[in-house]
């Protein structure tokens, strides 16, 4: 981060009345890079928990045929969800960047 203050002779630390705007800027948006992934974290969980809910009648040492077709498909719905939610994260990124 870049400072726009000065600091007191010995000093080694900033607070955050010493930050300038585009320190602060900065901070809010790791701030809310971090919330996203924390958000996606939480969406990935949460599809995990509904393909095994709809999959998974009971657990056993082998799945059958069924069972894996059926975890397959929310696999691969899964990948697509992702690539669709990194995507648009990306977007809001990029439009934050400019």
């Amino acid at each position: 981060m870049r400072t726009h203050a000065r600091r007191k002779a010995g000093s080694s630390r900033w607070t955050m009345a010493e930050l300038g705007e585009a320190d602060e800027a900065e901070l809010q948006r790791l701030v809310a890079a971090e919330q996203q992934k924390a958000q996606f974290t939480a969406q990935v969980h949460h599809f995990m928990e509904l393909c095994w809910d709809k999959c998974v009648e009971k657990p056993g040492n082998r799945l059958d045929s069924r069972t894996e077709n059926c975890l397959s498909s929310c696999v691969d719905r899964f990948i697509d969800t992702t690539l669709a939610i990194t995507s648009r994260f990306a977007q809001i990124v990029q439009k934050g960047g400019q």
